[in-house]
């Protein structure tokens, strides 16, 4: 898989832009405010049909564009596999009816045909890493939950699925609860609900567990090369099941902390679904009394330690800083062993704020991803050696050139 086009129409500020990407490296540079975190924001978005920054589509269109007759934006990526090529399309076109207020919506079509948004994740796999990527280590909980769901969509479409029919269920769970609390009623109103919530959030945590283990392996080994070995990290999942009043109250909970370095091999789907499905009945007084779902995979979350400290309240930021860029860079060894496929690296303004050391640690580290694309405010960020082997891109203004090698 290999990202060998992309295509902006009045993308933030970006009006037209027509960009190959023949080389294995990009390196894209420019002042702040140019655009470059826009370029990997179009491809991360063409990816996974979400935005990592925006929170309406809106955002997204070129203000110079809303007030045409005919506003829109588009992103298409040209996708190259070993026999084939996939045209990816997002247009973003404005919603109608006197309710829209200005609102977009997106258009997805691939190779020309109209297709969901879940039928375009997977086509073009990304890991992207941006300054804000330190708020997994030292952000909430939601902010770390957001993360697995980004990747494990991308490997595993069937997680995506059961992720969008979780969040459904919850939200008529949760609108039952809240009816149940101001008007009463028999509580067995529930029990379709809990069935339902069960059987998907089992799904979810089962994969979750997974993908953290493999994660903790790739990202140990990711943290030692950054640190010259002076570092351990672990990965530990904190999944809200065992935390529950259900299964401190009943038998004895199941051993979900799925780090490589702890005891306790991870439950079967099943296990975890017969689990779910009793804390969820024996928590429904408390849930009715809150009016909301108190215990399930969205309120679960992960823990980033060295040397045996929380990296979250004990981590320097530079510490923080280089456990998310580890994470990063072990996600794409681990996407790469689930699908057979390398996804394409995204890094913005990754050296920004990395000491000499970690600096070259990490030059040494993007030797073996076969396809990145990186930005930077600085040139001298970046070895002669590695500026020579890479594509040297210049963007001023959301207009990007092509700069040889000597004229850096």
């Amino acid at each position: 898989m290999r990202l060998q086009h992309l295509s902006l129409v009045n993308f933030r500020n970006y009006v037209r832009l027509e960009l190959d990407f023949p080389a294995r490296i990009t390196l894209v540079q420019g002042a702040n405010a140019q655009g470059k975190t826009n370029l990997l924001e179009a491809i991360h978005y063409v990816a996974t049909g979400r935005s990592h920054h925006a929170g309406l589509e809106r955002e997204l269109v070129n203000w110079l564009a809303v007030d045409d007759p005919l506003p829109h934006a588009r992103v298409v990526a040209v996708v190259g596999h070993d026999s084939h090529t996939t045209r990816l399309e997002i247009t973003l076109l404005p919603n109608s009816g006197p309710s829209s207020r200005a609102g977009f919506r997106k258009r997805i079509r691939i190779n020309g045909v109209n297709r969901r948004a879940l039928d375009l994740v997977g086509h073009l796999r990304v890991v992207l890493f941006v300054p804000q990527d330190i708020e997994l280590v030292a952000g909430s909980p939601s902010r770390r939950r957001r993360y697995p769901a980004v990747a494990l969509c991308q490997i595993d479409r069937a997680y995506c699925h059961a992720l969008a029919g979780y969040n459904r269920v919850l939200a008529q769970r949760n609108a039952l609860l809240r009816n149940l609390r101001e008007r009463g009623g028999a509580t067995d109103q529930l029990r379709f609900w809990d069935e339902q919530l069960a059987e998907h959030g089992a799904y979810l945590i089962a994969a979750r567990a997974r993908f953290i283990a493999s994660l903790e392996i790739e990202a140990r080994a990711r943290h030692r090369e950054l640190t010259s070995g002076r570092e351990r990290l672990s990965l530990r999942a904190l999944p809200n099941l065992e935390l529950s009043h259900a299964a401190r109250t009943s038998s004895p909970p199941l051993p979900l902390e799925v780090a490589g370095e702890h005891a306790g091999a991870p439950p079967t789907r099943v296990e975890i679904m017969e689990r779910l499905s009793r804390a969820l009945q024996a928590d429904r007084a408390r849930d009715i009394a809150a009016g909301m779902t108190l215990i399930g995979p969205h309120r679960d979350d992960m823990q980033f330690i060295v040397g045996g400290r929380d990296l979250r309240i004990y981590g320097s930021r530079g510490q923080q800083r280089t456990a998310a860029l580890a994470l990063k860079l072990a996600e794409v060894q681990v996407m790469t062993q689930e699908t057979g496929d390398p996804p394409v690296l995204l890094l913005d303004d990754v050296m920004s704020e990395l000491d000499a050391d970690r600096r070259r640690m990490l030059l040494a580290a993007l030797e073996g991803i076969p396809q990145a694309i990186i930005t930077t405010t600085e040139w001298e960020a970046f070895t002669p050696a590695f500026r020579a082997r890479a594509r040297l891109l210049r963007v001023i203004e959301g207009r990007i050139e092509e700069v040889a090698a000597e004229g850096v």
